[in-house]
């Protein structure tokens, strides 16, 4: 019990306050019981969707918060939050919305507040942009795992290897995602098919900048060590982290305009959401839990592979959130059953 505490203590006690501030908005702006219960309910629900859907995440987090040091893990958990509660569950839609109305911040909050209704509309505009960037980020970011030539260990052997030789051939993935954009941007209206294209490419090269970012950085501390310094790395992976945060983000702030349109009550539930999500990828990583579940990150990032297509598609058909949960959620569980099966071969 102390161990789950360590881990998830501070969520638990975010969660607390999230529910005594939408409890307080709810009866500030009802003046019911009901209404307040309702509201109660929705933060309740988005919090468990956003847990649910983003589990996925927290693996992939965890791989690369394991190369990080203590220091830079604990400024995820803390700083991050900042970014990933405030900036994607709340500056982001405001932002859209104040873009595509041009309107100003305060105008935009009062839309949001006052007229949610016309808010959602805007908001779910949006929809091809986010769904071309977004889409196109987790899509290299799943690509790149599996097109690796060192990489030795294969869960879908079959597929796997063959991508991992397939790694030889420079820049193929990005081959493969532009080839990717072209064909979704052929289904949709000229006007549209050029704003999901320029959204894709700008999460192209969000993604390469990003990484370049971590390779200079890599080589300015592996160049400080040769000298004798003591270098504590984290900066690249931290941002790195951010921006994969955010893009996992972007189908669920507009997904949950399907269980309320009120500004307030989806930060509340989404932040709740992405709190745990920090403290399970904090769990992952002090348990060694990718270690001693040799194919649950491949499984991840098969996961990533998946939701970054289901974006990229959603911007012609609508597909469920509930239906890309419950496909990453059957991937995690396959490959730590898998890794559960492998284990136990091993020690017999």
């Amino acid at each position: 019990m102390q161990t789950l505490w360590r881990f998830y203590g501070f969520s638990l006690i975010f969660t607390l306050v999230c529910l005594g501030l939408g409890a307080w908005y709810g009866w500030s702006s009802t003046g019911s019981i009901t209404g307040t219960l309702s509201m109660l309910w929705i933060v309740v629900v988005l919090s468990v969707l956003e847990i649910s859907l983003s589990f996925d995440n927290a693996v992939v987090n965890a791989s690369v918060l394991k190369e990080m040091d203590e220091v830079w893990q604990r400024r995820f958990l803390t700083w991050g939050i900042a970014f990933a509660v405030f900036g994607m569950r709340i500056v982001f839609p405001l932002a859209i919305v104040a873009i595509a109305a041009g309107l100003g911040p305060l105008e935009t909050v009062k839309l949001s507040l006052n007229n949610p209704q016309e808010y959602e509309r805007i908001v779910s505009s949006a929809h091809v942009g986010i769904a071309g960037f977004g889409g196109a980020f987790l899509a290299m970011v799943g690509l790149k795992f599996f097109f690796d030539r060192e990489k030795d260990i294969h869960w879908i052997a079959m597929i796997e290897r063959n991508l991992s030789k397939f790694a030889a051939l420079p820049a193929a993935e990005i081959a493969i995602l532009l080839l990717v954009l072209w064909g979704v941007s052929s289904l949709l209206e000229p006007a549209a098919a050029l704003t999901f294209l320029i959204a894709g490419i700008l999460g192209l090269v969000t993604f390469i900048a990003v990484e370049g970012i971590s390779a200079i950085l890599e080589m300015k501390e592996e160049a400080a060590r040769l000298q004798g310094a003591v270098v504590r790395s984290g900066f690249g992976g931290f941002l790195y982290l951010n921006i994969l945060d955010a893009s996992f983000s972007f189908d669920g702030v507009i997904g949950a305009f399907a269980l309320s349109n009120n500004m307030i009550v989806i930060a509340l539930g989404l932040s709740i959401g992405a709190m745990f999500v920090r403290s399970m990828t904090i769990h992952l990583v002090r348990k060694g839990t990718l270690a001693q579940y040799r194919f649950l990150e491949h499984g991840a990032f098969w996961a990533i592979i998946v939701l970054g297509a289901i974006m990229l598609v959603s911007a012609r058909f609508h597909i469920p959130e509930t239906i890309t949960g419950l496909i990453g959620a059957i991937l995690i569980g396959f490959s730590l059953w898998w890794s559960v099966r492998f284990n136990r071969r091993t020690q017999a």
